[in-house]
């Protein structure tokens, strides 16, 4: 072991106890009936019900339970992911204790087991041996945000469950070392003592256990009334933890020995606290030597106010080994009083923006979207963004959501004022609900609102001028009942025009029959001048995404850094302001053409998706075509899969990967109205940015349903790569989602291989196909993975994969089910890791009674 900080702290005297209220305090009776609060009988703590705090989940009755809090658990059958939502009042930057209780009941049979986390972040894995037995996992936690999500993950090996949860303000100064790291709790012992301290004791509700030593080596001693023991140190250690320590009864030394499972190194931090609890004669003395794991850590000699001994250390070793040894001066035996052990852990706490969170919550209780099963933080980890919700990753801290699809969620009432705080927000669809009242006019104020959908609702007219105006300069994308359609006419035709004079009537009438048959034949001709004038220049909006061609050289240097070619033409490398972005340009020997570039820009400005390349701009300038996406940082996926990559991609990566594009795709297929076929699914076209997520790129050949409604697209011509081709899609012209899955099966194929779509002449689904119907998975993995892999995440991910693949389309699942496959498969992959990999909290419950 390497002891890295050694310090003390011993603090002037400060009398402190316990807090009147317990106005910092969130305690949760998990799965109790929704009701008033109550005062626990054996701790004095006011618990309520979790009914407000998560949406789902099953109650459950726990028999033989002396204490009240313990008689329920909530149970999740349902939903790989359930999230409590904790909002403490005194909210972000202040450090917090969260403990979470399980408590199972020997009658219930076999305990489950899962993960539970902290945010995105991995907290620990629940293993409960012993079902009689009560278990907790505690961490202390510096909040970088005003809501901390619990969430328990289901790992398909039982439904998660919870007892209580509880949540506790510290002062910020308290265990305030080596930050930002939170502290998990291994260890918090009170020595010479048989009862379990907490709260009103402890004003915090720490849980300190009594230890159980050996009584023929060790010896109880403790303060009389005589005694001022000051109570306080940093960590306000409760005076009748400190009122009692240990001694040796016939040596000089208190050995103290403690282990975990760890297969990794562990970074941890112990407090160790002392304080003289007996009444010392002039010619008595009282110092010893500290050893941590075999280092000399320092000499101590207690007095009556609290000396912390804290030490900072990184170990290989599963056992952590305190030695407390009277020095030669010393006339009286070491003594201890308490001890906590922590492991250190730097979370990523990579949370929505606060002021988003805020937004959409409130949003979700305006308009009562309880079945979307929005729980959680909104927008991460990305694999579990909220339904209907895009957000933008490139701040390192706080995603921002940037688009809201509420489109036919049976919403009534009015526009929800809290959207007006989505101050990022590029694209709000709010079509198809029973949305009334007047359209309010902080969506104009919307500084990033690119695309506003209002159809099939039943707003009051007229619209806001402003949001009017945006429309008209083309600043933003405005879809409402009465488009094309100006705000007088849209007015007599809601009845606030009338004509009482019949005679007036009568006598226009044939006049206004002949114009209405002349206005008819000009916008013929005006609609056929226009489709010829297309071909020649195409306006696109917003028109702050166009740019010039002499933007676009400056842009790219003068296109000196050249990053790809394709049939389309060729990629460069540049930047827009601060952000890198790739550009590429339309060539005049293009086998894709105008139109399709035409495609790609259209669709791009009105889809927003994570795993979706974003669109930064255009160039439409005469002979100059060019499209400016966010630069990929990895390139495309072919270029780390095939023979020549210096890459391997290790399962887990595979894995994401899959699930990234996916995402991608089934937000086309069933998040978009109408739906959308991308056409050309293939690794060229999944670009990987600097974290090796993916996104869908290149939708030249993209189609959209005529309706949403449709079935399919009949197709004059057949487009779309050989190898990749759906032959269904092929035979008959007869274009669905289900080709599209096909293509990916295709692509999946090629991930879980590394071997090309046509290898040697063979057909790569032929040769899987024929692998697999001899049982023969571990030869279907790509060798340089060395079997790094578990065998049946890998035999899920190739069976869906086949099941992509089948001949007929109506055999293949759609995106929406090969998501949630892909999904299960990288959880079950990520729950191995950390089997291997995390700390194993099991000694922890033995401690608790």
């Amino acid at each position: 072991m390497k002891v890295l900080i050694i310090f003390f702290s011993i603090l002037p005297a400060m009398v402190v106890y316990a807090q009147d209220d317990q106005s910092g305090f969130i305690s949760l009776d998990c799965g109790s009936p929704q009701g008033p609060s109550y005062t626990e009988n054996t701790t004095g703590i006011n618990y309520v019900s979790d009914d407000g705090f998560i949406a789902g989940g099953v109650s459950q009755v726990v028999f033989n339970c002396s204490e009240r809090v313990y008689n329920t658990i909530r149970s999740f059958p349902e939903n790989k992911r359930n999230c409590y939502t904790l909002r403490p009042q005194k909210g972000k930057n202040n450090r917090y204790l969260i403990r979470a209780m399980f408590y199972y009941g020997e009658s219930r049979g076999h305990p489950p087991l899962f993960d539970l986390y902290i945010g995105a972040d991995y907290w620990a894995m629940i293993y409960i041996p012993s079902p009689a037995s009560y278990y907790y996992h505690e961490m202390i936690h510096l909040a970088s945000s005003d809501y901390i999500y619990v969430c328990l993950i289901n790992t398909d090996r039982g439904d998660p469950f919870i007892t209580s949860l509880e949540l506790r303000l510290l002062d910020v100064t308290m265990y305030n070392d080596r930050l930002p790291s939170s502290l998990f709790l291994l260890q918090r012992i009170d020595f010479s003592t048989s009862e379990t301290v907490r709260y009103e004791d402890d004003k915090y509700d720490r849980i300190w256990y009594p230890a159980t030593l050996p009584p023929d080596l060790y010896r109880a001693i403790q303060t009389s009334d005589t005694v001022s023991l000051k109570p306080f140190s940093e960590e306000q250690v409760p005076l009748k933890v400190m009122s009692t320590a240990i001694t040796p009864v016939n040596s000089t030394y208190i050995h103290y020995n403690y282990q975990w499972s760890a297969r990794t190194s562990v970074d941890f931090m112990v407090y160790i606290q002392l304080a003289e609890v007996e009444i010392l004669e002039r010619n008595q003395k009282r110092e010893f030597n500290i050893y941590n794991n075999g280092r000399w850590i320092g000499t101590v000699s207690p007095s009556t106010n609290i000396t912390t001994v804290k030490i900072y250390a990184s170990s290989n070793s599963p056992t952590y080994e305190l030695i407390l040894n009277r020095t030669l001066n010393s006339t009286l035996p070491p003594i201890l009083n308490a001890l906590e052990i922590y492991a250190l852990r730097q979370l990523q706490q990579n949370q929505t923006d606060d002021q988003d969170a805020t937004a959409i919550w409130s949003t979700k209780s305006a308009y009562g979207l309880n079945k979307l099963n929005w729980q959680g933080d909104p927008c991460v980890p990305k694999e579990f963004v909220w339904v209907g919700l895009n957000c933008d990753y490139s701040s390192p801290r706080a995603a921002r959501i940037i688009s809201l699809n509420l489109s036919s969620r049976g919403l009534s009432g009015g526009i929800a004022t809290a959207l007006a705080n989505l101050t990022m927000i590029e694209s709000l669809d709010l079509s198809y609900n029973n949305l009334t009242g007047s359209v309010p006019n902080f969506l104009a104020r919307l500084d990033n609102l690119r695309i506003l959908n209002l159809v099939g609702n039943n707003f009051t007219r007229p619209l806001p001028a402003e949001l009017l105006e945006k429309s008209k300069k083309g600043s933003l994308s405005l879809s409402t009942d009465e488009e094309g359609i100006d705000e007088e006419k849209s007015s007599c035709l809601k009845g606030s025009c009338r004509n009482n004079n019949n005679k007036i009537v009568v006598i226009l009438a044939p006049i206004i029959g002949g114009i209405v048959v002349l206005s008819i034949i000009v916008l013929i001709v005006i609609q056929m001048k226009r489709k010829a004038l297309i071909k020649k220049e195409e306006l696109f909006i917003p028109s702050k995404q166009r740019f010039t061609y002499s933007e676009v050289v400056s842009i790219t240097n003068n296109f000196q850094n050249e990053i790809g070619r394709g049939g389309f033409g060729s990629v460069f490398r540049g930047s827009v302001g601060n952000n890198q972005v790739a550009v590429k340009m339309l060539s005049e020997s293009s086998s894709q053409g105008y139109k399709e570039f035409q495609t790609e820009v259209k669709l791009l400005i009105k889809i927003h998706h994570t795993n979706i390349t974003s669109l930064v701009g255009y160039c439409d300038d005469r002979n100059h075509k060019g499209i400016i996406y966010e630069f990929m940082a990895n390139g495309n996926l072919g270029d780390h899969l095939f023979d020549g990559s210096a890459t391997v991609l290790s399962w887990e990566r595979r894995l994401q990967i899959g699930c990234d594009a996916a995402e991608g795709l089934a937000y086309l297929h069933h998040g978009c109205r109408p739906p959308i076929v991308h056409r050309d699914v293939k690794p060229s076209n999944i670009l990987l940015n600097e974290g090796f997520h993916a996104k869908l790129a290149d939708f030249g050949l993209s189609r959209a349903f005529a309706t949403e409604d449709a079935t399919h697209i009949t197709s004059i011509k057949v487009a779309g790569t050989l190898g990749y081709l759906d032959p269904e899609y092929h035979a008959t012209t007869r274009l669905t989602e289900k080709s599209d899955v096909y293509s990916f099966g295709v692509l999946l194929l090629e991930l879980i291989t590394s071997r090309r779509v046509i290898s040697e002449g063979v057909n790569i689904v032929q040769w899987v196909k024929s692998q697999h119907e001899v049982g023969n998975v571990e030869t279907i993995i790509d060798s340089r993975l060395d079997g790094r892999f578990d065998i049946k995440t890998a035999e899920k991910v190739v069976e869906t994969a086949i099941a992509c693949v089948s001949p007929k389309s109506i055999k293949r699942p759609t995106m929406n089910d090969v998501v949630m496959d892909l999904k299960h498969c990288l959880r079950a992959e990520r729950t191995r890791q950390s089997e291997s990999m995390s700390l194993n909290f099991e000694t922890m419950g033995d401690l608790i009674p």
